[in-house]
């Protein structure tokens, strides 16, 4: 028995850094494991979709129209700039203050629909590792190998990020932290226009 290629691919897609590891590692540091929780499930919801979305052809249509696709990249890269704007000023902002919480899951499964990341590997998994199934078992087969494996890669950051507590003690390594995570993101929306 072999392992597909499939799933080595998604892994190292899903893995790296990009959006949602970013935020992901960040909520961990700043709210704690179990309180990410909702924004794993999201994530991992969202990325199944996407993916199953992309094996029924979705992502053929939008490579075929260039200005849909351009439209979306715009909105992914200021939602992501937005993003990394909040996670700047909560690096200014002490960390016990309150009103401020981690994604929901619905927050985390709509990010999905403009995380260019998941598109690009969703597109590529669905173009070049093919079982020739019918659309609906390519899509069911790309949605469960996104979501078991990103499920995985998910807690992994997450957890990770809960463990920077103890190295975050003081407020300048926090905000050092915080505002590190806030460029990294930044810097990933402009390679979404690019």
């Amino acid at each position: 028995m072999t392992l597909d290629p499939l799933y080595l691919f998604v892994f190292a897609g899903l893995f790296s850094p990009g959006p949602n590891v970013i935020l992901l590692t960040a909520s961990g540091a700043r709210f704690g494991f179990r309180r990410t929780l909702p924004h794993v499930a999201g994530v991992v919801i969202g990325v199944g979709i996407t993916s199953g979305l992309t094996g029924l052809g979705v992502g053929a249509l939008l490579l075929a129209q260039p200005t849909l696709s351009m439209l979306l990249r715009l909105a992914a890269a200021g939602w992501i700039l937005w993003m990394a704007w909040s996670l700047l000023t909560a690096a200014r902002r002490p960390r016990t203050e309150a009103g401020h919480r981690p994604f929901t899951v619905v927050e985390a499964v709509l990010f999905q629909w403009v995380n260019p990341k998941v598109w690009a590997i969703a597109l590529a998994a669905a173009s070049g590792y093919g079982a020739g199934l019918g659309p609906w078992g390519e899509a069911l087969r790309l949605a469960t190998a996104f979501a078991g494996l990103n499920l995985f890669v998910c807690l992994f950051w997450s957890y990770a990020g809960s463990l920077l507590t103890f190295l975050l003690t003081s407020e300048r390594a926090w905000r050092i932290f915080m505002a590190g995570m806030a460029l990294a993101l930044a810097a990933s929306a402009g390679m979404v226009v690019l």
